[in-house]
C-alpha cells in the first residue's frame, strides 16, 4: 500500500517578477529595422523567401506580415517558407497547418507560402556531408531568415538556438534535420552549426536575418536585423540577452514537478530542459544543473501540438489520457530524427492526477505532507504564476522577487480525483 500523502498535501500559488523589458508595437519594430538596413540592395523585381518556423513567438504572424509588407515596399516579391525540420509531421501540408495555427495564411500576411519538403544539395560541408537547403527557398533570388534567439533544449555554447539553426535544420528541412542529427553524434553541435550555416550564407543569397528574443512573459523584448555577415557575432550576443531574460522555476529543488501540458509550441522538446533542469539527461540533472527535480509527472498535451507528444519520455509519471492524446508517428518520426529516441518513451501512466501524485511522492524517499517539496505549473513557458506545496511557504515569505497570492489549502481534486 502507498500512503495517501496528496489527501493531506496542502499548496499556495505565487507570482514570480522578472524582467518585463519589450518592444511595444513589433510591427513598428521591424519597419525601423528595415529603414535602418542601409545595405539592402535593390529589390525591385526580386523574389524574397522568408523563414517561418514551428515555434509558438509572439507576434510571429505579424512580424512575417510586416517583413513581407517591408519587402513590398522595396518593390520585391514575398513569398514564405514554413522552415521547421520534420515538423508538422514531416510533410508539407502538415507544415503548413502548423503555420496556418499560428495565423501565418496566404491571406493575413497577404503573400504567397510555398510549401515543400524538397531540398538542395548546395555543397559538402568540410565535415563531409551534404548541405540540405529548401528548394523553393534556393530558386528565390533572396532570403529572409526570421526566427527566435534563445537557450535550445540540448545543445550548448555560444550559439543554439536561433537564425544560424534556422539556416541548418529549418531550413534544411527533414533531410537535412536527418543529415544534421546524424553529424552531431560526430561533432559537436557548434562545430557543424558554424560549418552549415556559414556554407549557406555564402551560396544561398542570404539577403538579412531577423533575430527575435522573448522575455520571460513571452512578450517580443528585442527585434533586430543582422547583415548576413553579421549574422554569428551578433547572434552570440543576442543568446546572452536572451539567456539573461529567460525565466526559471523559483525553487532549485523539488520532490515532484506537475506540468499540465507539453507541446511543440511549447519547447522543441516539449518541455523546456532549460527550465526543468535535464538539459543533459531525460531523467536528472547533470551535477552543475538547476533545479533539481526528483520526478515530473505529465497531465496532457496542448491542443496546438496534434499529438506530437516529444518530450513525454522525459517525465516518469503522466495520465493515461496523455498517451491516449499521442499521435505515435509524429511524435516517433520528431525524435528519430533528432536522435532525441527516449523522448518519444511511455512514462508510467495513471487515470488520475491523485494516483500520480501519490505514487509519485512515494518513489522519492522519506516524505510527507509537510515536507514533500512539490511545483505545479500549466506548461515550462508559463511559469510567472505557479503552485507550491506548503513545505516552500516559508521560504517564499521571505522572498522580495515572489508574491503569495493564497494561502496554503489543500489540493483541489475533483470528485473523480483530477486536479482542477
Amino acid at each position: 500500500m502507498i500512503d495517501p500523502i496528496s489527501d493531506e498535501l496542502k499548496i499556495f500559488k505565487i507570482r514570480q517578477q522578472f524582467d518585463d523589458s519589450r518592444e511595444d508595437d513589433a510591427v513598428a519594430a521591424i519597419d525601423r529595422e528595415f529603414s535602418n538596413g542601409n545595405y539592402l540592395p535593390d529589390l525591385a523585381g526580386k523574389s524574397v523567401a522568408i523563414s517561418a518556423g514551428s515555434r509558438g513567438i509572439s507576434n510571429i504572424a505579424k512580424i512575417i506580415k510586416a517583413i513581407a509588407s517591408n519587402v513590398k515596399k522595396l518593390n520585391g516579391i514575398p513569398f514564405i517558407v514554413p522552415a521547421m525540420g520534420s515538423h508538422g509531421g514531416g510533410t508539407a501540408d502538415g507544415q503548413t497547418a502548423v503555420l496556418k495555427n499560428y495565423g501565418i495564411t496566404e491571406d493575413f500576411c497577404q503573400c504567397e507560402i510555398r510549401s515543400s519538403m524538397e531540398t538542395i544539395t548546395v555543397c559538402q560541408a568540410n565535415e563531409g556531408f551534404p548541405v540540405h537547403f529548401d528548394k523553393e527557398a534556393s530558386q528565390a533570388d533572396y532570403v529572409i531568415v526570421c526566427g527566435r534567439i534563445k537557450p535550445h533544449t540540448d545543445f550548448t555554447g555560444p550559439i543554439q538556438s536561433g537564425l544560424m539553426k534556422m539556416m541548418l535544420i529549418g531550413l534544411g528541412k527533414h533531410e537535412g534535420a536527418k543529415v544534421y542529427h546524424k553529424a552531431i553524434k560526430d561533432y559537436t553541435f557548434d562545430t557543424i552549426v558554424r560549418s552549415v550555416a556559414r556554407e549557406v550564407i555564402d551560396k544561398c543569397n542570404i539577403l538579412c536575418g531577423i533575430g527575435i528574443v522573448e522575455n520571460a512573459f513571452e512578450e517580443t523584448s528585442h527585434i533586430e536585423m543582422v547583415a548576413p555577415d553579421k549574422i554569428e557575432s551578433r547572434e552570440e550576443e543576442l543568446l546572452e540577452l536572451a539567456t539573461a531574460q529567460m525565466p526559471k522555476l523559483p525553487f532549485d529543488q523539488a520532490d515532484l514537478l506537475i506540468i499540465d501540458e507539453i507541446g511543440k509550441e511549447i519547447s522543441g522538446a516539449g518541455m523546456d530542459t532549460n527550465i526543468i533542469g535535464r538539459k543533459y539527461y531525460d531523467h536528472f540533472p547533470a551535477d552543475h544543473e538547476f533545479p533539481k527535480i526528483k520526478r515530473i509527472a505529465v497531465r496532457g498535451l496542448t491542443e496546438a501540438t496534434h499529438g506530437n507528444a516529444t518530450g513525454i519520455g522525459m517525465a516518469e509519471f503522466c495520465r493515461t489520457t496523455a498517451l491516449e492524446a499521442m499521435n505515435v508517428e509524429t511524435t516517433r518520426i520528431n525524435c528519430l530524427t533528432a536522435g532525441h529516441v527516449t523522448a518519444a518513451m511511455s512514462p508510467i501512466d495513471f487515470a488520475t492526477d491523485k494516483e500520480i501524485i501519490d505514487q509519485a511522492l512515494n518513489t522519492v524517499g522519506f516524505c510527507d505532507a509537510t515536507s514533500a517539496k512539490v511545483m505545479w505549473i500549466k506548461n515550462t513557458l508559463h511559469i510567472t504564476e505557479l503552485y507550491c506545496s506548503e513545505y516552500f511557504y516559508e521560504s517564499a515569505k521571505q522572498r522580495d522577487d515572489l508574491k503569495i497570492l493564497t494561502e496554503p489549502t489543500n489540493l483541489p481534486f475533483d470528485e473523480d480525483g483530477n486536479l482542477t
